[in-house]
């Protein structure tokens, strides 16, 4: 009990800015995201068609992975959007000879109002970032103002609610944050605007840690 308590403390520790990275707690939590995240990233992305010609914004681009991996699937342009500097400076960085290019653009804001015109993407996703938007009804309406007509949303988390789950608890309380089950998205996005929503779950031992895990992605259209 003792020895767990202590890996919670210290995964709170590492995840208390999770909303914002800063600092040194920043650059490790990014790192982090990055290992840890991607058999995820590439579980959600194996349903999304990406075409060549497709323009795609990330929100809540991180450290810049997904928006490296998409660059490599789309011949267009590729755009990253984060509330955190650090996560925007990580980015560019990993990413720096696309954005020399012209090929990529990373930009500072909030999901809540995005400097983009409307009808400016083909695809926007989300991989672990809804738990912390501001308003996900208005925030959703706001992805649908800048996709293009038939354009697609894309949702990836690995958390689902769990009752009398110790350490979602601890998170959910720290970082203020929200955890949505797959008919609660599909209602967000369904009040939203949005219409064929599809929902995938991933259920059982992961095959890495063997914890475990239940993976859901989401994905809408305009």
């Amino acid at each position: 009990m003792a020895e767990h308590k202590t890996k919670l403390i210290e995964e709170l520790d590492l995840f208390i800015n999770a909303r914002n990275p800063q600092g040194e707690l920043g650059d490790k939590l990014l790192d982090w995201m990055t290992i840890n995240h991607e058999n995820l990233a590439q579980w959600g992305v194996s349903h999304l068609d990406i075409s060549k010609d497709d323009i795609i914004l990330d929100i809540g681009c991180g450290g810049g992975v997904n928006v490296e991996r998409f660059l490599k699937m789309s011949e267009n342009k590729v755009f990253g959007l984060d509330y955190s500097e650090l996560a925007v400076k990580r980015s560019i960085q990993l990413n720096q000879t696309a954005v020399d290019e012209g090929r990529c653009e990373i930009i500072h804001s909030s999901v809540s109002e995005m400097p983009f015109e409307d009808e400016s993407f083909d695809i926007v996703t989300a991989f672990e970032s809804v738990y912390f938007w501001p308003d996900i009804s208005n925030d959703l309406k706001e992805v649908r103002r800048v996709l293009k007509e038939d354009g697609i949303i894309f949702i990836c988390n690995e958390a689902v609610p769990k009752k009398d789950d110790e350490r979602q608890a601890e998170l959910v309380e720290l970082l203020d944050m929200n955890i949505y089950s797959d008919d609660e998205l599909d209602e967000y996005l369904r009040q939203a605007g949005f219409s064929d929503v599809l929902c995938f779950l991933k259920e059982g031992p992961d095959s890495v840690t063997n914890e475990i895990i239940t993976w859901i992605c989401v994905i809408a259209r305009k």
